[in-house]
């Protein structure tokens, strides 16, 4: 007889991993919701409703994740970015002129220098320096001479020994010799002489400044005295000069404050005041020009330098909540309001969004009221 193997049975096919992981998945889901009836449960059995009313324990730790602050009235600024340029302050810029026609002796100065008032930028001989001199020295002899004459005509005539009309002579000659110093005195404070200079004028600074350009050299013969030989420019006070458009000069007024941002000074904001406003309107840009003035101790901004003038035009007082505080309820806007210790009720509001965390309450609430301004979600007065 023949004998039959026995079978081996086979062990049974490997799950598959996809079922595996739709049963974990679904285990998941099964425990989040459970997770969350929980929560929500117990957000529930937190809260006693009331018609409305929310109390909520003292206790309870949903009380510890709500934040409830008071309304108040915001005046935000509304900001009014324009282009703007730093320029020197025109009393703070001087031309050196001769006043009288020479040839150029020395520059000790050449541009870009810081000069100090009072400081020589240039020496001219002039004739005419020369001339103004020797009539002022002739002048003094002359006064000096006819103030002695009189002194003896008055002598002589105190004693007998002279008329009368030998004084009168004598004060006159005295007067006329007198006018005469005046005027050559007067000629050479208009030069801004200095005693002993004879026919070499210097032009001096009249302000601390910077030595911005220089139109003439050693040698140079100048015939022109209205023409500048130099400009001298006071830095320590510029100007900011915005270029505010035609459309909203009407926002722009004296006083208002300003925040000025440079291109070549990157992190740098000066703060100030419109100290006036230009009260014709360029034709060609259609701007109007409105003047910040700047200290500038520091020497870093440069007449030139380009800007961005930031006007702040401050806005009316409203009513500003956090965005955080709003519930949204297709197109109905609400709010939590504390009407007692850890009591809250539901109200309409009406708001304007705004670009910031805040947005303006048009109508709902008055400035006081306590709104849940963090943690409004967790309360459910359904």
């Amino acid at each position: 007889m023949h004998q039959i193997a026995p079978v081996t049975p086979s062990p049974p096919p490997p799950r598959s991993s996809g079922r595996a992981a739709r049963l974990l998945g679904g285990g998941l889901l099964a425990c989040a919701i459970l997770s969350g009836v929980a929560t929500s449960a117990m957000a529930s059995a937190m809260v006693r409703n009331d018609h409305g009313l929310l109390t909520v324990a003292a206790d309870s730790p949903l009380a510890a994740r709500l934040s409830v602050n008071s309304v108040t009235l915001a005046s935000p600024s509304r900001t009014i970015p324009v282009p703007g340029e730093i320029r020197a302050e025109p009393s703070q810029s001087v031309s050196v002129m001769t006043p009288v026609a020479g040839a150029t002796l020395s520059l000790p100065v050449t541009a870009g220098d810081h000069v100090t008032r009072g400081q020589v930028l240039a020496e001219l001989a002039s004739g005419d320096m020369a001339l103004a001199t020797t009539d002022a020295a002739k002048a003094r002899a002359g006064l000096d001479y006819a103030r002695r004459a009189l002194l003896r005509a008055q002598g002589v005539a105190s004693a007998g020994g002279a008329a009368t009309r030998d004084v009168e002579a004598a004060r006159s000659a005295w007067l006329q010799a007198q006018a005469e110093d005046d005027r050559a005195t007067a000629r050479l404070a208009a030069l801004r002489a200095q005693p002993g200079q004879g026919g070499v004028i210097r032009l001096t600074t009249p302000i601390d400044g910077t030595v911005s350009a220089v139109n003439t050299a050693p040698g140079a013969f100048v015939t022109d005295p209205t023409a500048p030989l130099m400009t001298v420019t006071g830095t320590q006070q510029v100007w900011a000069v915005a270029a505010v458009p035609e459309n909203l000069t009407n926002t722009v007024h004296t006083g208002q404050a300003v925040d000025i941002t440079f291109p070549a000074l990157p992190g740098r904001t000066t703060h100030g005041t419109i100290a006036a406003i230009e009260p014709v309107l360029h034709p060609d840009t259609r701007t109007l020009q409105a003047r910040v003035v700047l200290a500038n101790d520091d020497d870093t901004l440069k007449p030139g330098m380009f800007a961005t003038v930031t006007i702040l035009s401050p806005q009316p007082p409203r009513i500003m909540v956090p965005q955080s505080a709003l519930l949204m309820n297709n197109d109905t806007v609400t709010v939590f309001v504390e009407v007692a210790p850890h009591a809250y009720r539901r109200r309409d509001i009406e708001i304007i969004y705004d670009d910031g965390d805040l947005c303006e309450v048009t109508s709902g609430l008055s400035a006081g009221d306590r709104v849940v301004t963090q943690g409004a979600v967790l309360l459910n007065d359904d």
